[in-house]
């Protein structure tokens, strides 16, 4: 019998994929910095371009619609041609996006930036499209929820260099005092792009196995059967709504984590400004101390630790213990992190936004493997429409900023808050939704 670590990563004909597993792990980091970056980009744009938290949120709308438009296209191509074609195109969209952002710096528009956004947005999708299910198939079964959670564990590594990137250059200060985040916004993109590019190049070379998911449901053999559909298995339905939620909230949570550590912190003492941390804060109207824009960007920072801590420990529990209960039990105690910041309790509701980083960590994948379990060949098309269902992450947060514009950010984490409910509701009913008992378990397919 081999050691369960090694199973992980061997296919049924004894093929080890471990090397194939590690190449892929780098796109998740790739996607984890720049989606990172793109979290401390708002409240640059509002400082700079007068915004209001709504209308900042514009960046996510347009980061999270190249998403939406692009899954389709990405699972198509992966489907007619490969993954690692479909890797390799999204690669190459990233870099352009990436220097784009030189022009745009020149330009200094909120639409070039925009487009630019967008641009990266779309090849992330190729890889998010093709690298997800992907995961979850390099390797046994049993293991799918585990892999793909360790693979978003680097994805959380390059969440953290994110915001520490986009801090440093975002919201930095010349020797005068003057930001010059306008005049070095481009710089991380285009270091993004020719990482990229280079990585492109190991792709092309590399091994990249084009492995078929198991058909459980034998969708492949009732191709021509309508009936039949992966839309006619509840446990993917309610997975792309699942998933819509979850990036819903996740989205807004990350995208004003500044504006909620800048206005909703309690009095802060006087004696940290005289600390190692002195740049972090600054004094407000009334006297009172407060987290400038830089140093809530870089506390981000900390958020993606707890968010990463979660990540890892999540692909150990889930090698234990079924992936929809671990999903469901995450789920709620995200509603109750919620509820805890929208009753304004102080320093409890501060940490319990960063337990919220925790308990978020694992949905995305876990949703992901639940959602094109058992489907076949099919698992590529379903996993365009979960990666499509990301789409609202450009919508709630406008929500989201909506209600904080107008009742303040504490309060703002209700919209957060529903769309947790759901996904530990989805988490709850997944085994009658989709006639397994688990990931690997036995499965009753007569409701199918």
């Amino acid at each position: 019998m081999k050691p369960a670590q090694s199973r992980m990563f061997v296919l049924p004909d004894g093929r080890n994929v471990a090397v194939t597993f590690i190449l892929v792990c780098s796109l998740f980091l790739l996607w984890g910095f720049c989606n990172g970056m793109i979290d401390v980009m708002d409240k640059h744009f509002q400082s700079e371009l007068h915004l209001t938290l709504a209308q900042s949120a514009w960046v996510q709308f347009a980061h999270y619609l190249g998403y939406f438009l692009m899954a389709l296209p990405a699972g198509w191509l992966a489907t007619k041609l490969g993954y690692k074609a479909g890797i390799i195109t999204g690669l190459l969209m990233v870099a352009a996006g990436g220097f784009w952002f030189i022009p745009a710096t020149s330009i200094a528009s909120f639409w070039a930036f925009l487009v630019g956004v967008s641009v990266i947005a779309a090849g992330l999708t190729f890889l998010e499209t093709i690298a997800n299910p992907y995961t979850t198939v390099l390797g046994t079964e049993r293991y799918a929820a585990a892999r793909i959670n360790l693979a978003q564990s680097c994805n959380g590594i390059g969440w953290i260099f994110g915001p520490i990137a986009g801090a440093a250059f975002f919201y930095g200060k010349d020797a005068s005092g003057r930001g010059t985040g306008a005049e070095t916004l481009w710089i991380p993109y285009a270091a993004v792009g020719v990482v990229v590019l280079l990585l492109a190049v190991v792709f092309y070379f590399a091994p990249v196995p084009d492995i078929k998911m198991e058909d459980d449901y034998h969708l492949d053999d009732r191709a021509a059967d309508v009936s039949h559909s992966i839309w006619s298995h509840p446990h993917f339905t309610m997975a792309v709504a699942a998933q819509f939620l979850y990036v819903a909230a996740q989205a807004g949570i990350f995208s004003f984590f500044i504006n909620y550590m800048t206005s909703q912190t309690p009095p802060i003492p006087e004696s940290l400004r005289a600390g190692a941390f002195a740049s972090w804060f600054e004094t407000g109207t009334g006297g009172a101390v407060r987290f400038t824009d830089a140093g809530a960007a870089t506390l981000a920072s900390l958020g993606f630790v707890f968010f990463l801590t979660g990540r890892f420990t999540g692909a150990a529990i889930l090698r234990v213990f079924a992936a929809h209960r671990v999903l469901a039990l995450y789920g709620a105690l995200n509603v109750l992190a919620c509820l805890v910041v929208v009753l304004k309790l102080g320093w409890v509701s501060v940490a319990s936004v960063f337990l919220s980083y925790f308990f978020m960590s694992i949905m995305f994948p876990t949703i992901f493997a639940l959602g094109i379990h058992g489907l076949g060949a099919r698992a590529k098309k379903a996993s365009a429409f979960i990666v499509m269902a990301i789409i609202g992450g450009a919508l709630l947060p406008k929500v989201m900023g909506a209600v904080g514009d107008a009742y303040g950010m504490s309060r703002a984490f209700i919209v957060p808050m529903a769309c947790f409910a759901f996904v530990a509701f989805y988490g709850h009913a997944w085994p009658r939704l989709s006639g397994s008992e688990s990931l690997g378990g036995t499965r009753h397919l007569g409701s199918h």
